[in-house]
């Protein structure tokens, strides 16, 4: 099953849960505040997804800045970066796309296709 990551009031979600919609991808979507990914499933996608830790975080949000990720993230152990990430869906980038065979981080139609054969 396909897990899709998102936030409503976000416009690149929007467009890529539509995408999905256009395309007849069966997708669970889960809203990443209120039911962020797990630790495991975080380390899932940045394996998936071939990605560094720092990748998987939201730098343009609030959460971000307000939390003086700039700065502190570089210092940080994987453990402490999970452990934000896991505390405030806020901090992740999204969408997060969670399949069996890869994960896709942020949208990008093109990345989209490429991943579904098309």
């Amino acid at each position: 099953m396909i897990v899709v990551f998102h936030y409503p009031g976000c416009s690149t979600c929007r467009r890529a849960i539509k995408w999905l919609d256009e395309q007849g991808v069966d997708y669970r979507a889960r809203h990443i505040v209120d039911e962020p990914p797990t630790k495991a499933e975080l380390k899932r996608i940045r394996k998936l997804a071939d990605l560094p830790l720092r990748k998987l975080f939201n730098t343009s949000g609030q959460s971000y800045k307000n939390g003086g990720f700039k700065d502190r993230l570089a210092s940080m152990s994987d453990e402490e970066a999970y452990a934000a990430l896991t505390a405030d869906g806020m901090l992740i980038k999204r969408p997060l796309l969670l399949a069996e065979d890869g994960a896709l981080v942020g949208f990008h139609a093109e990345t989209w296709a490429a991943h579904f054969g098309g």
